[in-house]
């Protein structure tokens, strides 16, 4: 058997059509198939690899690491050099009351912790979450996923939630003295990069404070430079009492993070002790991974780029076909008539050679959020061939 047939045979299949592209290297933008065909990148892994693949940096950390060890104890038991430094700078970067970091496996975890968090440091059970929004597919997350199909499958799933319209007035109304979190993507990705009214965010702040509920933001996608600040609630004005990381916080490497004051976050450690427990999170290898990859967006000030590379693909996306553009700077929903024809663009550009994809929520849209580094002829390069698949199925 080819690794195809293994990959189908072997390997656990979430569809039954997936894209089955065998990558044997990954480097910068860039991506190669087994026939040594080079593939431009247009979604880093799910806003993953934020400053792209095998970063040299990144690499050595890891190599230097391992020599170093590798896994000693569950988390929280002992301290590790690379865990503390990672904290410590993520939190230098974050504001006053973001100051003590969990780190987990996955952003799905992250989720997990900060509702168990938000249960636990309120002593409420009713969690707030909205439609079309997307925070990971184990049982917890899924309870609060925006999509009925998702869940219905599923049930039963956790009890007292409630799921709202994003961007809605009405949503901000309904939280109350009973209500213990209210969690949200800063931009709703899946949904088709919805980006809310910065006054809505603002109007929830002021809400969250006044009943004593937490606010939750979801940055599992969208944190780490991709919307054009570090972290995409700046662009609101408003800080959360637990902020969630996930994707490109490992550099490349698999990783998540919930964030809160330690107040708040040590209620974990009592009654019972050991409220939150993760073998491998914080694991020193992926940690000093993560910090090497936020080295990168620091000290090459890619985060400073994103705004006019975003504004480039604007510039030069423009065809009757093309309903319209969504974007917070480098997360990008290309929208068209239907996912049939979105489905046909997207098969044509890997064809060409430029790798992008759909969004759950929003499968008539095609999706761009590349690597950071990407460079303007790379934009350019990408979007004639971009513009070229449209040209065919539209009138080919």
């Amino acid at each position: 058997m080819n690794n195809r047939q293994l990959f189908l045979r072997h390997v656990a299949q979430l569809s039954d059509a997936p894209m089955a592209l065998e990558i044997t290297k990954a480097s910068g933008m860039y991506m190669w198939d087994a026939e040594g065909k080079k593939i431009l990148d247009l979604i880093a892994g799910i806003s993953v690899c934020n400053v792209g693949h095998s970063h040299p940096a990144v690499v050595n950390a890891i190599k230097e690491q391992a020599e170093q060890y590798m896994h000693l104890l569950v988390y929280g038991e002992l301290i590790q050099t690379p865990q503390v430094g990672f904290a410590t700078l993520l939190t230098q970067h974050l504001p006053p009351s973001l100051n003590s970091v969990y780190f987990t496996n996955s952003g799905a975890e992250a989720v997990e912790g900060a509702m168990k968090l938000a249960k636990r440091y309120t002593g409420r059970s009713e969690i707030l979450a909205f439609e079309r929004s997307y925070h990971g597919s184990t049982q917890g997350a899924m309870s609060i996923m925006g999509d009925e199909a998702w869940r219905n499958a599923y049930r039963p799933l956790l009890p007292d939630i409630q799921h709202l319209d994003y961007n809605s007035p009405a949503a901000v109304e309904l939280i109350t003295d009973r209500t213990a979190c209210i969690i949200l993507e800063t931009v709703q990705a899946e949904a088709g990069v919805q980006v809310p009214d910065k006054e809505w965010l603002q109007a929830i702040r002021d809400k969250c404070t006044a009943t004593g509920t937490l606010m939750v933001l979801d940055e599992i996608q969208c944190g780490l430079g991709r919307n054009g600040t570090l972290w995409a609630f700046e662009q609101a004005g408003v800080v959360p009492d637990i902020l969630l990381l996930g994707k490109a916080l490992g550099g490349g490497m698999p990783m998540g993070a919930f964030i809160a004051d330690k107040e708040i976050m040590w209620v974990l450690t009592n009654n019972p002790v050991l409220g939150h427990m993760t073998t491998f999170g914080g694991h020193p290898v992926i940690c000093a991974a993560g910090m090497a990859g936020f080295k990168v967006l620091l000290e090459e000030q890619l985060v400073d780029q994103v705004k006019a590379k975003g504004e480039l693909f604007h510039q030069y996306l423009k065809h009757p076909a093309i309903k319209a553009i969504r974007s917070l700077g480098l997360m990008m929903a290309v929208e068209f008539e239907s996912f049939a024809i979105n489905k046909k663009v997207i098969d044509r550009c890997i064809d060409k050679g430029v790798l992008t994809d759909w969004f759950l929520f929003a499968p008539e849209c095609l999706r761009i959020a590349p690597p950071l580094i990407i460079s303007k002829e790379e934009i350019r390069h990408a979007c004639d061939i971009i513009l070229q698949a449209i040209e065919e199925v539209v009138n080919g």
